[in-house]
């Protein structure tokens, strides 16, 4: 197996993991369900685990399609970058609710405040998981390109 395919084999695990851990952590909050809370928080620690080997494979997985047809440098430099912000969210997602599971264990009940800020800030973290699988999909999707097209042999042609 190369790093390529354990990339693309392990990137889903952040994306839909934090999206599951909002979800589980909304619904905690609207139960008022210190477990459900508590389960979300569990999500955010092992989405920000597998982020580490995502992120570290991306580098050689960048080299492996480099020179593939139809690759552009450009779109993965923006995924690279985008994954930087999305690392870093989950990291500190992860470890503020590894804390908060810490603090709050043995029958002590999760504040609210705590819960909310969860929410907001795996919301956002979210939001830049899909925002950087999106960048990754145009690497070799060009059908999901957003308006800035680069020139194909068929355009090259016509001038």
């Amino acid at each position: 197996m190369t790093a390529t395919h354990f990339h693309l084999i392990l990137n889903h695990i952040p994306v839909l993991g934090t999206a599951f851990g909002l979800g589980l952590l909304a619904f905690g909050l609207w139960r008022k369900s210190d477990d459900l809370k508590k389960a979300a928080l569990g999500v955010f620690v092992i989405v920000a685990i597998t982020t580490i080997p995502v992120y570290l494979t991306g580098e050689p997985a960048e080299d492996g399609v480099a020179l593939l047809p139809g690759v552009s440098k450009a779109y993965m430099e923006r995924h690279e970058e985008a994954a930087g912000f999305s690392f870093a969210g989950g990291t500190v997602l992860g470890v503020v609710s590894l804390a908060a599971l810490l603090f709050f264990r043995r029958g002590r009940l999760l504040p609210i405040w705590v819960g909310s800020s969860l929410l907001a800030a795996s919301l956002i973290v979210s939001g830049l998981m899909a925002w950087t699988a999106n960048l990754g999909g145009q690497i070799r999707h060009s059908e999901i390109h957003t308006g800035d097209v680069l020139p194909s042999a068929a355009n090259e042609r016509d001038r």
